[in-house]
């Protein structure tokens, strides 16, 4: 008689799948907020149609259905799907991947290679994809968040169609939403906080089925929870932004065009989600010193320093108090005037530097501190402007051997305008003297 114990599973039944893994599209008709791409007539609709897919990789943001759609383009286009992972997957893995898919093509079958998050690859990885990409041993499909222009070697994208996922739109989410009731049952929530829950998840997918299941498992008979209960029940996403790659970039290059099209709204905005994404206030402040001279410059000379004051008054305050020093500078570098009349006029003067060589300057305008220097005429005819008629001589300061050339043009936008006018007047008295040096008989250079 056999009285040992029956064997049962060493944890007993297999554990619960997430919310998210249960509610997995089925079909890429499944796939909600990607129409751009999965509609009949898009990139991976025709793709589908034709039954030949290509080497792709996939860019969006987290919980957009990346994994998804790979899984799901694999079986509808009859694909061996091998999912890696960069973060933990190394050569060895590649390997048996590469010799699994090649014998598979020996046998009329083709692989396709889901790598999620490629651009942890290094580039010595990335190029060993290369031949077979080329030989179509694998299908490599790629997903990363980041910027494949950045991240990923030239090689390997020029064999690769890139193609853009969106965040999923309060629509999309709403599907979602509606899905996981249906699964399991409705959440108690009141109107005004599933809107709550909806902007909460920022656009990715995952994460609302997440807080989803967390409200689903609150007791049964739980009473509608408002926008405040809401809060204290689910754990808010944090909001997507990375310092040091692409969300950097974008934001700070959207507060800088905010700020430019003299947006004060706009620009407060992004200067709010930068540094609700924890991004340094003195790179802003930096920023923004910036832009005061490159984008305003003369139009109001008081910019530069109302970004400095805010630079100064953060790094005396610290956070938070210090952040509206530089919302205040932001404010009013979008409502000041803009010129890039001094930006544009040095770069021309640095090309023309460029061209001129190692000219020297005119020796009226050079100091004589020896008897020598005077003799050989440094220093000679010079005019002191402050006491000429109109505090203008209108004397040449160009290198010998150069034409007079024109750099600086102010426009007619704030305290520049006033500029404008004082080099108006001083060219017409420049002309004037020119022309009665020339009739007494002297040559001005």
């Amino acid at each position: 008689m056999n009285l040992d114990p029956p064997v049962l599973p060493l944890f007993g039944q297999d554990p619960p799948r997430p919310l998210a893994d249960r509610l997995r599209p089925r079909t890429l008709a499944e796939v909600v907020g990607q129409d751009h791409l999965l509609a009949p007539a898009a990139p991976l609709g025709r793709t589908v149609a034709r039954g030949k897919p290509v080497s792709t990789i996939l860019w969006g943001p987290p919980g957009c259905g990346k994994t998804t759609i790979a899984r799901l383009l694999a079986e509808e286009t009859d694909l061996a799907f091998e999912p890696l992972s960069a973060t933990f997957a190394g050569v060895a893995d590649l390997r048996k991947v590469f010799a699994a898919a090649r014998h598979r093509r020996e046998i009329g079958q083709g692989t396709m290679l889901f790598v999620d998050e490629i651009h942890r690859f290094n580039r010595a990885q990335q190029d060993g994809f290369l031949p077979y990409v080329e030989d179509g041993t694998i299908i490599l499909v790629g997903a990363t968040t980041e910027n494949p222009s950045f991240e990923l070697n030239g090689a390997l994208l020029s064999r690769c169609q890139v193609l853009v996922l969106q965040r999923l739109d309060a629509a999309a989410l709403e599907t979602l939403l509606a899905r996981a009731e249906r699964a399991v049952r409705p959440v108690p929530l009141d109107e005004q906080a599933r809107g709550a829950l909806i902007a909460m998840a920022d656009g990715d997918g995952r994460y609302l089925l997440n807080m989803v299941e967390q409200l689903q498992e609150l007791p049964e008979g739980t009473p509608p929870l408002d926008t405040a209960a809401l809060a204290e029940t689910v754990q808010k996403r944090a909001p997507l932004y990375d310092k040091a790659q692409e969300g950097h970039y974008n934001l700070i290059s959207a507060l800088h065009k905010s700020m430019r099209g003299s947006d004060p709204d706009a620009a407060l905005y992004w200067l709010a989600r930068m540094l609700d994404g924890g991004e340094d206030p003195l790179f802003i402040a930096r920023r923004i010193t910036r832009f005061a001279n490159e984008d305003i410059g003369i139009a109001d000379p008081q910019a530069v320093q109302q970004a400095l004051a805010a630079w100064d008054v953060y790094e005396r305050l610290g956070s938070p108090e210090g952040e509206l020093a530089i919302a205040q500078a932001v404010v009013y570098l979008a409502t000041a005037p803009k010129s890039i009349a001094v930006y544009r006029g040095f770069n021309e003067a640095s090309a023309s530097a460029g061209r001129t060589g190692s000219l020297g300057p005119p020796k009226h305008i050079l100091n004589a501190p020896t008897r020598l220097m005077k003799d050989i005429g440094y220093g000679k005819g010079y005019q002191y402007d402050p006491d000429s008629e109109d505090g203008f001589s209108g004397a040449d300061y160009f290198p010998e051997g150069m034409d007079r050339q024109r750099f600086y043009r102010p426009t007619r936008n704030g305290h520049e305008a006033r500029v404008g006018e004082r080099l108006e007047r001083w060219a017409e008295l420049r002309a004037i003297r020119r022309r009665d040096s020339a009739g007494n008989g002297r040559t001005e250079r």
